[in-house]
């Protein structure tokens, strides 16, 4: 029995309905079941979702406040008036910054742009900036991808005669700025047809309205901050991305070329992940460690030179993240696992000082994924008696929603449903985590703290083909709510397994049904190939990926988890180095057992845990679900009491054996009558000293020699004094079966023929009618 690492959840789709889709849309069933998982109900709607075109992309003028906006911009460029845009430190905000930038220079405007610091300014609109932007000339300021919390700042910025136009995207609150315009897909509630766009999709739709059409050149910058912002990828979304991401595999400017080198992609693959995985990190982490603007230089880069330097300016931002956010998680982790009151919230609350306020939102993510809990992560500055931080939560706890109930506490804060930022006066610390657990304690039950996997799509061996494969490719981009398929293959076997990687830290399998096979990788899962045992059904979730060396192309599953629902047998029999096999064996949830004295000892050394000498004294409840069989107990009964009382999930089966019985044999009654008589005629018998003779001429083995000794002496049909072996005359007639060393060998005969000398399939069947009885 394996466990997987999430409680998997595989949704049953309608047969009729695949053949169906897959028959009118000409697509394969699993194209098909995508489909399906996502909504569709008909050929139609599944027609909308692989044709993306500029239907799905709707006119800017829609969105309240554009045509005041244009209007305002334009009498700025009549007037000659200086106009500030004013962006945000992460990927939506330096790709809306350049976005808005790229228009309005086009238009002829005399604009500048300003990112505010994280660390000196804070996210969103900052007094002190726009004090600044004042003293500069600035006579209108455009916010992109924030401001609809800047109630204060906005309000100081009008008093000293500056305009004000909002573009955002965030959650907007009760109150809002007293901007001159705010442009905001849900302000009001439902008045334009999609409310779903990242702040760059709102600066484009800014953009267009500015010049009149469709601003072509400036799509892939939306990809990139549509991605990266993690919003919906659906309805208008999708196009936009899917614009973007064609625009980029395309792209001349210098800033693409130099991006695909620095973090080593092929410019004509740019796809999502690409996206998702590779340059939306590096733009987030110039604004994580310091100032974001080098990121817009980046992305306005028309100089290879100047766009090969930024771009490993990036990286080396993106390396030294990656370094900090190991170090905070690591002591983050080390704070809960030591805090028994802090491990048991049902929020997590983790506050460092001086960790870096700039990747606290990483570091708040990876402890979702490990606790799955709502968490935040505060950056504690003593001097500014400040806690600056992040948070990330899970389904089922709105974490703006909770986070407003807070208000008075929390003085500046903003964010979504699922992620957050906040800044609070230190004291108030402990407070919001108490608070917030009694909030979850509300709204959140004990099923929604089990991080569950949601497989929408279930397949057979028998569906996944190269060209499949390929088909998955037209329903991109994938996204936030129009996920990436998470694939299950139920019910396989492992034709092989093998550890593979100079770490041998990687699993590559070869899986089968009854007709097919298939290649799987699982990476970072090598651990596995020693907990899979032979011939064993298991069930693998990951995704469909194709395998191409020197021009063939071969399906593959890249394996994410793995379940085995059944227990299991690793048949170590006859396995003389007992290092080698017991470090496959998990230590600390196995037990092992001896069932003679003797193999304990004789096992004492090499095995580093405790041995299990188990008798009939033992209780068997007491044993873990997984055993290790040193040996062969002296009847089957002994085994059966703990196969009876344990819920096995695993047997490691070594039984070790000094002698063979069943090897060496019973001897047959004549054995025993011939024998008989060579001993009556030979009284006083010194067995010891011609026992090797009389085994070379009778062609019997000594021990065997030794038991038919034995039982004589047992039966009383002989004396042994003094190592010399005289037969008794007169002795009443008995069975040989009589004898307790026959009725021994007979059953560790029997022992050995049905648990030693099996096939592992005779071993597991034996095992198994017991275990389910």
């Amino acid at each position: 029995m394996i466990q997987s690492q999430k409680v998997w959840k595989i949704e049953e789709q309608d047969e009729q309905l695949i053949k169906q889709l897959s028959s009118q849309l000409n697509i394969s069933s699993i194209a098909a079941k995508i489909l399906i998982a996502r909504g569709c109900e008909n050929s139609e709607q599944a027609a909308s979702i692989l044709k993306i075109d500029e239907s799905q992309y709707h006119d800017p003028f829609l969105m309240a406040g554009m045509e005041e906006a244009i209007t305002r911009i334009e009498d700025a460029l009549e007037n000659g008036e200086k106009i500030l845009v004013y962006g945000d430190y992460d990927a939506d905000g330096i790709t809306s910054t350049t976005v808005l930038m790229n228009a309005l220079l086009d238009i002829g405007a005399d604009v500048s742009f300003v990112i505010p610091d994280r660390f000196t300014h804070g996210y969103g609109p900052n007094e002190e900036l726009f004090r600044k932007a004042y003293a500069d000339g600035v006579n209108l300021i455009i916010t992109v991808d924030n401001g609809i919390s800047g109630i204060e700042q906005v309000k100081v910025a009008r008093e000293l005669g500056m305009d004000v136009i909002i573009t955002d995207h965030h959650e907007p609150g009760d109150v809002l700025p007293d901007a001159n315009v705010i442009i905001h897909p849900r302000i009001p509630e439902g008045h334009y047809p999609f409310g779903e766009l990242a702040g760059v999709g709102v600066a484009f739709k800014l953009a267009h309205a500015l010049y009149g059409e469709i601003p072509d050149h400036l799509f892939e910058y939306v990809a990139i901050g549509t991605i990266a912002d993690l919003v919906p990828l659906v309805g208008e979304n999708r196009y936009l991305v899917q614009r973007g991401l064609q625009a980029l595999q395309q792209s001349t400017n210098p800033w693409v070329k130099a991006m695909c080198e620095a973090s080593g992609t092929n410019q004509r693959e740019i796809n999502e992940e690409t996206v998702g995985f590779y340059f939306g990190p590096r733009l987030n982490a110039i604004g994580r460690l310091g100032s974001a603007e080098p990121g817009v230089h980046f992305l306005m880069s028309e100089d290879p030179l100047q766009a090969n330097d930024l771009a490993k300016q990036l990286n080396d931002k993106n390396t030294e993240r990656k370094k900090i956010v190991e170090d905070i998680s690591n002591e983050a982790i080390s704070m809960i696992e030591n805090n028994e009151d802090l491990k048991q919230s049902l929020v997590l609350v983790v506050a460092g000082e001086g960790w870096n306020p700039g990747v606290v939102g990483i570091v708040a993510s990876r402890l979702v994924e490990k606790y799955y809990r709502p968490t935040i992560v505060l950056s504690i500055n003593h001097e500014k008696e400040i806690a600056k931080g992040s948070a990330r939560s899970i389904e089922g706890f709105h974490l703006y929603n909770e986070l407003v109930k807070n208000r008075d506490i929390l003085p500046h804060f903003g964010g979504h449903p699922m992620a957050a930022g906040m800044t609070l006066p230190i004291e108030h610390v402990e407070a919001l985590r108490t608070r917030l657990n009694e909030q979850a304690k509300a709204c959140l039950s004990e099923e929604q703290l089990v991080q569950r996997l949601q497989i929408d799509v279930p397949i057979d061996l028998n569906e996944i083909t190269v060209d499949a494969i390929q088909e998955i490719r037209k329903l991109a981009p994938f996204g936030t709510e129009f996920p990436k398929p998470i694939f299950a293959i139920q019910n396989v076997k492992a034709k092989s397994l093998r550890k593979i990687g100079s770490a041998e830290n990687h699993l590559k399998m070869e899986l089968e049904d009854a007709y097919n096979s298939l290649d799987a990788i699982g990476f970072n899962k090598g651990y596995l190939h020693d907990e899979i045992s032979y011939g064993i059904a298991l069930s693998l979730v990951g995704d469909l990926q194709i395998n191409e060396w020197q021009g063939n192309k071969k399906p593959q599953f890249m394996v994410q988890d793995v379940r085995i629902n059944e227990w299991q047998l690793y048949d170590y029999r006859g396995k003389s180095q007992t290092s080698n096999w017991v470090a496959k064996v998990n230590i600390e949830k196995t037990d092992f057992i001896a069932f003679f004295k003797q193999t304990k000892d004789h096992f004492e050394q090499a095995i580093p845990k405790e041995i299990i000498h188990f008798t009939d004294e033992v209780n068997p409840l007491t044993l873990h679900k997984n055993i290790v069989l040193l040996d062969l107990p002296e009847n089957f009964l002994l085994l059966e009491k703990i196969l009876n009382k344990v819920q096995i999930e695993r047997i490691y089966a070594h039984f070790h054996t000094d002698q063979s019985a069943y090897f060496n044999g019973m001897p047959t009654r004549d054995h025993f009558k011939w024998y008989y008589g060579f001993l009556k005629k030979r009284p006083a018998f010194n067995l010891n000293e011609h026992i090797q003779k009389l085994s070379e001429h009778i062609g019997l083995n000594m021990e065997v020699i030794k038991f038919m000794t034995t039982v004589f002496f047992e039966l009383g049909f002989v004396t042994i004094e003094n190592g010399l072996t005289t037969v008794n005359e007169n002795v009443p007639k008995q069975a040989l079966s009589e004898a307790p060393s026959y009725k021994m060998r007979s059953q560790q005969i029997e022992l050995e023929q049905k648990l030693v000398y099996a096939t592992y399939s005779e071993l597991k069947q034996w095992f198994n009618e017991r275990l389910s009885s």
